[in-house]
C-alpha cells in the first residue's frame, strides 16, 4: 500500500481522473473542493494547464515557498516537469482544470 503523500514524499496523483491517454499525451481532469486541497504531487512530465473555472489558488513547494495565483477562466499555463507542489483552493467554489503531460521522453 502506497503512503499517504507529503512533502518528504510527495507521490499523489496528478489529477482527479485520467480522460485521456496515449503514447505521447495524458489528459487528466483535476478538480479541487472549495477550501481543498490537491495533495503533494511531483510533475515527472512537461505539461499544459487549461483553466475550467478558474479561481484563487495557493501553490506550495516542497522548499516551503508559496505562491498565490488568480486562474482566469480559459486561461493556459505551460509548466516544465519537475515541479513537487501542493495546491489549495482559496476560493469559495470548485477549482478544476484540464492537465495535459507530454510524454517526451523525460
Amino acid at each position: 500500500m502506497a503512503s499517504e503523500p507529503t512533502r518528504e514524499n510527495p507521490n499523489g496523483p496528478i489529477g482527479t481522473e485520467i480522460l485521456f491517454e496515449n503514447d505521447q499525451v495524458r489528459v487528466w481532469d483535476m478538480q479541487v473542493a472549495p477550501g481543498g486541497k490537491k495533495p503533494w504531487h511531483h510533475h515527472t512530465m512537461d505539461y499544459v494547464i487549461i483553466n475550467v473555472t478558474g479561481g484563487k489558488i495557493e501553490l506550495e513547494n516542497v522548499q516551503g515557498h508559496s505562491i498565490i495565483a488568480d486562474d482566469k477562466v480559459g486561461g493556459v499555463i505551460w509548466r516544465d516537469a519537475g515541479e513537487k507542489h501542493e495546491l489549495r483552493n482559496l476560493s469559495g467554489k470548485l477549482y478544476q482544470n484540464i492537465l495535459v503531460e507530454l510524454k517526451n521522453g523525460k
